[in-house]
């Protein structure tokens, strides 16, 4: 087994913990920095398919400039233990088959494109990464209308914060 599997099955375990510990953190703030490990284990993830600069992106934006957003609107409510209600015990009760299933599936997808891969002695992995610049082009041209609504999106849910923590005040 290489180097980079073993470093992608590490990444992968390090990030689907940290989005357990996402989902089963109490404090809000606990949950926010397990996404920041989530985030960072993408980041090394995208480093490994050779995308360095969406890596890089991946760790400023979102485990930097967006984490902060989510600690400042989280001290912002004065958020404290989470309440949990019927809904979380629903969601437990189908999450965790939901989970297994979906980690069945990932392992077989593994095993059998590793197996695949393996068997080709010599074969490319994949289409060379694109520039920056043909990157930013497709992104302010082709993909303008999803990333203006993402930062719509992303204003919209801090005025709701801001909302419902005036209401509560």
């Amino acid at each position: 087994m290489s180097v980079a599997m073993l470093v992608f099955i590490a990444c992968g375990v390090i990030a689907v913990l940290g989005a357990i510990g996402l989902i089963l953190a109490r404090e809000p703030v606990h949950s926010a920095l397990s996404l920041v490990l989530v985030m960072v284990a993408l980041a090394v993830l995208y480093l490994l398919l050779g995308a360095a600069f969406i890596a890089a992106i991946q760790i400023l934006v979102y485990a930097g400039a967006i984490m902060v957003l989510f600690v400042f609107v989280i001290m912002l409510l004065n958020a404290g233990v989470e309440v949990r209600t019927n809904l979380s015990k629903l969601a437990r009760f189908a999450g965790i088959p939901l989970a297994v299933v979906f980690l069945v599936e990932m392992a077989y997808t593994l095993i059998h494109e590793y197996g695949q891969r393996a068997g080709a002695a010599g074969a490319v992995a994949g289409p060379v990464p694109a520039s920056t610049q043909e990157l930013s082009m497709k992104l302010f041209t082709e993909f303008v209308l999803p990333f203006e609504l993402t930062s719509i999106l992303i204003l919209i849910a801090i005025l709701g914060a801001l909302v419902l923590a005036k209401k509560e005040a």
